[in-house]
C-alpha cells in the first residue's frame, strides 16, 4: 500500500531504547511517520487526544497507567487503531489477549535481542502490521481488489455431513473465535481444529481463556490427541498442526515442529490439506479475518474433495486478506458475516439439540 498522506504513527513505550528503535523502524518506510512518544500509558492517553495519530503502538506495561487502560480510555474518548507492542513473557499473554479483546487491533513481540535477522523481522511485521491497521481504520481496499464477492450457490446435491470442522485466523482472529466459539454448544457432534497465527507463549493462555467462556471444551493440541466431538483443539505457535484419520469416526492429532517451507508456523494450509486428504467430502474449512493469503490451497483442497467450505465477510473481518484470497480462488462455497458461520456449522453438521 502507497498513501499519499503518510500514516501518523504514535509509539508508546516506557523503555527509552524501544522507543528509539520502534521510532527507527517506522520511520524507515516512506509511507509512515512518528508524530510523537509517550513514555507511560497516561502519556499515551494525553497525546493520542493532542496529536490524533492514525495508528498507536502501546506497550503493555507501563508505570502510572498500564497498557490496558491506555487503551480502554483511547477507545473510549477517540476510538482508533491501536497495535500491542508486547514481549514474550508467559505474564504478559493474559493481558495481551484482554487487549486484543477490548479492541486492540493486532499484538506484536518486542524483541530484546540485537540480532539483525530478528530486527529486520520486527520492522516487516511492525510496518506491515501498522499499515493494515491504518487501512481497516480507513476502509482502504487494495483497488484491484475492490470487485464484490458473492456467495457461491448452493450446491445441486446437498454435501455430506462434515466429521471435522478448521479454521484458519490470523490479524482480528481471536475476536473472530470468541464471537463464534462461546454460541457452539457443547454437545456438538464433531471436533474443531484451529489455526489462529500468535506468537509464541500466546496459544495455550488463549485456550485457557476460550474454555472459561465456551460451552465446548477448547484445549491447546498436544501430540496424539485423539479428535473427540465438541473438543476444540487450538494448534500450538510454532507448531503444524495435522490430522490422521484413524477409523471411520476417529482420528488423532499430529504435531510437527518441521517449517515444511511456509510462512507460518502453525500454517492453515498444512492443517486444511490433511483435512482434505484424510477426511475429504466430510471435512469442513472456515477462513476468517487476516493479513495474507494462508490457507488458500487447503480451502481449494477441501472444496475439490466436495466438503463444506465457508469464508467470512469483507464487512466483518478486521483485515479481508485471508477470506479474499480464498474468495478470489473460487473456493468458497458460502461468504458470510461472522454472526451467521455458528449457524452455518450447526447446519452442515446436522446438529440437534438434546431434549
Amino acid at each position: 500500500m502507497s498513501t499519499a498522506t503518510p500514516i501518523r504513527v504514535l509509539v508508546a513505550d516506557d523503555s527509552a531504547f524501544m522507543r528509539t528503535a520502534l521510532t527507527r523502524m517506522i520511520a524507515s518506510d516512506p509511507d509512515l511517520c512518528v508524530v510523537g512518544t509517550a513514555f507511560d500509558g497516561e502519556d499515551a492517553v494525553a497525546k493520542a487526544s493532542a496529536l490524533d495519530p492514525d495508528v498507536v503502538t502501546l506497550d503493555i506495561q507501563m508505570p502510572r497507567v498500564d497498557g490496558l487502560e491506555a487503551l480502554r480510555r483511547i477507545m473510549t474518548s477517540r476510538p482508533r487503531p491501536v497495535v500491542i507492542v508486547s514481549s514474550l513473557a508467559e505474564r504478559d499473554a493474559d493481558a495481551t489477549l484482554t487487549a486484543l479483546a477490548n479492541g486492540a487491533f493486532e499484538c506484536i513481540l518486542k524483541q530484546t535481542g540485537v540480532d539483525s535477522l530478528d530486527i529486520d523481522h520486527l520492522r516487516d511485521e511492525l510496518v506491515m502490521t501498522i499499515k493494515a491497521a491504518a487501512s481497516s481504520a480507513r476502509g482502504a481496499v487494495d483497488p484491484a481488489l475492490r470487485k464484490p464477492v458473492r456467495s457461491v450457490p448452493e450446491l445441486a446435491s446437498a454435501a455430506l455431513a462434515p466429521a471435522l470442522v478448521s479454521i484458519g485466523a490470523s490479524t482480528g482472529g481471536p475476536r473472530a473465535l470468541e464471537g463464534i466459539l462461546p454460541t457452539l454448544p457443547s454437545d456438538l457432534g464433531v471436533p474443531v481444529l484451529i489455526v489462529q497465527h500468535m506468537p509464541r507463549g500466546f496459544t495455550n493462555p488463549f485456550a485457557k481463556r476460550l474454555d472459561k467462556i465456551c460451552q465446548v471444551r477448547v484445549r491447546e493440541a498436544e501430540q496424539g490427541d485423539d479428535l473427540l466431538a465438541g473438543v476444540v483443539y487450538l494448534a500450538p505457535a510454532g507448531k503444524h498442526m495435522t490430522v490422521r484419520r484413524i477409523t471411520h469416526s476417529g482420528g488423532k492429532i499430529m504435531l510437527s515442529s518441521d517449517p515444511q517451507g511456509q510462512a507460518h508456523v502453525p500454517s492453515v494450509d498444512v492443517l486444511m490439506l490433511s483435512a482434505a486428504v484424510e477426511y475429504g467430502s466430510h471435512a469442513m474449512g472456515i477462513i476468517l479475518t487476516g493479513m495474507g493469503s494462508d490457507g488458500t490451497e487447503g480451502m481449494k483442497a477441501i472444496h475439490q474433495k466436495g466438503g463444506f467450505t465457508i469464508g467470512q465477510d469483507e464487512g466483518s473481518c478486521v483485515v479481508y486478506g485471508m477470506p479474499r484470497a480464498c474468495a478470489l480462488a473460487g473456493c468458497l462455497r458460502h461468504v458470510l458475516p461472522l454472526e451467521e458461520i455458528p449457524n452455518q456449522i450447526l447446519f452442515a453438521t446436522r446438529y440437534r439439540k438434546r431434549a
